[in-house]
């Protein structure tokens, strides 16, 4: 069918074609006549024939559809076919579109320009129907295989920018994936020399074939830390990893300097770490690189804007493109994250052995006013009195001595334990020994409150591996704690029921109960619930955290329970138990309390000690107990007197100004009047260390202050029984 000659075929028609795959043929004449037959003889091709009536109506047509071949009439009365063909060139989509003039008769001179506008032929009329159909085929059949061709290589693009996309998501997955190992092997370990170590393992062979690592210290000076091939098989390099920190070359250390004054990776040529030793003096040559080196990158660690030194890495030059040093710039950031948090870690562990020092300081410093506080309880204990005050002065000092006792001893026992000092010494308990020993050391403060304590015990006897002294003090420590917080005439239930294997004690009282927000940080070092200046209670918060450490070192745990504020608490203990058997019998008995013996005579006693209030009470309670005693304040005044005086005993202090207390022993050691004498230390250091050091320089006993008075003077009537040392 045949077109409307004023139209175009339909607007349906596609630009490139219809959805068959036809190809549009363009026919340009302004005769209606000629449009019929074009249209009747380009029927059999199977084509979109497309009608245009006039030079114009084609020009927009061109602008709208794609042509294969475009039949063109030279005479038209608007626009003639040669000038309409010149402005179809004029369009790049047309520029190459095969044209075919149709003309009644060939004109030489239209013939020439026709050419030389890109005409393909000239068809004259009337049109003889073969010819025209085979030759607007051919174009046909080339207009459709160079569509193919294009499609083709549409595909191949497409393909190809497929492959590419393809690489590039797999890239980034490897990237992805190296990156997050990086970041996991990084933060394995909080030590620099580890993290160093694991830095130089990414790096090689991933990034360089080899690499090096140089770090600022404190004074800002750099040292190669360490050096790494990706083989290890580097013959210059001593060791490879970490064997010994040395001073950079030269050159290298400008080049690390540089990298890091602009803070960008900086490539260079190929860099030597270090000179081998005595090189300057021998004329050595520095130290060798493998041939395959071609340049260095220096990559400037940093963390915020503190520098903290540089990884090297050496190799070839395509090595270190721009791809691949974002890569490294990666890297380098992780690493220099972890090998800050190194150094934070190290200053924490830093300030942590700082504050147990100072907790070990703080303890030594509080004992010394108790001594002389302890002996003059002691004295007042020794004489009659009636006066109403000087007894009521007794108790209260006697008081004031045994609570700041316990908080020494707990601070001390917090500092071991953080420190990793503190063991226990297991032997086979029962528990109700342990609950005797508990009750016992708390009694005092529950009746002074006038609280009640029930207590509920299992029928069977239950044994338990622990340390009495320990499980002791933690027991004590909940009733104390449960007392403490417990109105007077309150009650508290200490209780024990064992279930398998595991023995559960537990500490119940009625008193003013736990706060939900406060209850899972019960445990927590110095953590109290009421903070405020006028709290009823007193207390370091030491104590909870203090039963839950002892208690896990004998392999339990703690739980404390409470309903809220105004309803009570529970603290339960969970240890290790059983049902104890007839080879469990009998227990070990309980350590019989020290006897005070009476000196016979008078026996000399040297008190040393530059505190002259506990010198001064320590000399009063001797003299009361029968002794004579002297008192010296330094070592040397001490070294003195001892020479002349000939003590039986010597209670000597540490701290001292001048000669501290182990140097006056060794010398009191190698004196004749003292060479045999008994040797106290009587000091506020108590750690295992100040221990051995009494026993290295001479001392028979070391006892922290404030001194059980009875275990000193017991120690001290040993010289009695030796029978030398008396006064004449």
């Amino acid at each position: 069918m045949v077109a409307p000659m004023n139209a175009v075929l339909s607007p349906a028609v596609l630009p490139h074609g219809d959805s068959e795959g036809k190809a549009n043929i363009l026919v340009v004449d302004d005769l209606s006549e000629k449009h019929v037959v074009f249209g009747s003889v380009l029927e059999e091709l199977n084509q979109n024939v497309v009608h245009a009536r006039s030079g114009k109506e084609a020009l927009r047509l061109i602008l709208k559809m794609e042509f294969a071949v475009i039949l063109l009439d030279v005479n038209m009365p608007d626009i003639d076919g040669l000038e309409t063909a010149k402005l179809i060139r004029q369009y790049k989509k047309t520029s190459q579109t095969p044209l075919l003039f149709i003309t009644a008769y060939v004109d030489e001179l239209q013939t020439i320009q026709g050419y030389a506008l890109g005409a393909v032929d000239y068809i004259s009329t009337p049109v003889v129907p073969e010819i025209l159909r085979s030759k607007v085929r051919v174009f046909v059949d080339l207009y459709r295989m160079n569509r193919q061709l294009q499609a083709q290589m549409a595909e191949r693009e497409a393909l190809a920018r497929s492959e590419v996309a393809r690489f590039a998501a797999e890239e980034a997955i490897r990237r992805a994936n190296y990156l997050s190992e990086a970041s996991r092997l990084l933060s394995r370990s909080l030590n620099t020399d580890d993290t160093v170590r694991t830095l130089l393992q990414i790096a090689l062979p991933a990034l360089a074939d080899l690499a090096a690592v140089a770090l600022v210290d404190g004074q800002g000076e750099l040292s190669c830390t360490a050096i790494q091939d990706s083989v290890q098989a580097l013959p210059a390099v001593d060791g490879a990893v970490l064997t010994q920190r040395r001073k950079p070359h030269p050159l290298a250390a400008q080049a690390i300097r540089s990298a890091m004054s602009s803070r960008q990776i900086e490539l260079v040529s190929p860099l030597v770490v270090w000179e081998k030793r005595g090189a300057a003096t021998r004329g050595e040559r520095a130290q060798p690189l493998p041939e395959n080196i071609e340049q260095t990158a220096v990559c400037p660690l940093f963390v915020g804007d503190q520098p903290l030194g540089a990884l090297l890495l050496f190799g070839q030059r395509r090595q270190f493109e721009c791809t691949r040093l974002s890569l490294i710039n990666e890297v380098v950031s992780r690493a220099a994250i972890a090998m800050e948090n190194a150094r934070l870690y190290t200053l924490v562990q830093e300030a942590d052995a700082r504050k147990n020092e100072f907790l070990a300081m703080l303890a030594h410093e509080l004992r010394n006013p108790l001594a002389p506080i302890s002996n003059a309880v002691r004295i007042l204990h020794g004489i009659t009195l009636q006066e109403p005050t000087l007894v009521w002065a007794r108790d209260v000092i006697g008081r004031q001595v045994d609570h700041m006792s316990r908080m020494v001893d707990d601070l001390l026992d917090v500092s071991r334990i953080a420190r990793g000092k503190v063991s226990v010494k297991t032997e086979l308990l029962a528990l109700a020994t342990l609950f005797d020993r508990a009750v016992e050391a708390s009694e005092p403060f529950i009746t002074a409150r006038e609280q009640q304590l029930s207590l509920e015990l299992p029928k069977e006897l239950i044994v338990v591996d622990g340390d009495m002294v320990r499980l002791s003090q933690v027991l004590s420590n909940l009733l104390n704690n449960a007392s403490k917080f417990t109105p007077p005439r309150g009650r508290i239930c200490l209780a024990a029921a064992l279930t398998g294997q595991e023995l559960r004690i537990s500490v119940k009282d009625n008193g003013q109960g736990i706060a939900p927000d406060f209850l899972p940080h019960m445990f927590d070092l110095f953590a109290q619930g009421d903070q405020a200046l006028d709290r009823p209670h007193g207390g370091l918060g030491i104590g909870l955290t203090l039963v839950k450490h002892l208690v896990e070192l004998h392999g339990g745990k703690v739980h404390a329970f409470s309903e809220g504020p105004e309803q009570g608490a529970e603290i339960s203990v969970y240890l290790p138990a059983r049902v104890a058997t007839k080879a469990d019998l009998p227990l070990a008995p309980a350590r019989p309390a020290a006897t005070v013996l009476r000196p016979v005579g008078s026996v000399r006693v040297l008190v040393v000690d530059d505190l002259l209030a506990s010198a001064d009470t320590m000399k009063v309670l001797l003299e009361s107990e029968g002794y004579v005693a002297r008192i010296a304040t330094d070592g040397e005044s001490a070294l003195a007197i001892a020479r002349q005086f000939m003590p039986a005993v010597v209670i000597l202090d540490i701290g001292l100004p001048g000669m501290n207390g182990f140097e006056v022993a060794q010398q009191l050691r190698k004196l004749p009047q003292t060479q045999d004498a008994l040797l106290i230390a009587l000091t506020g250091y108590g750690e295992a260390e100040s221990r051995l050091r009494s026993q290295k320089a001479g001392f028979d006993h070391h006892v922290v202050k404030p001194a059980d008075i009875d275990h000193l003077l017991s120690v001290i009537s040993q010289a009695a029984r030796r029978g030398d040392g008396f006064a004449r």
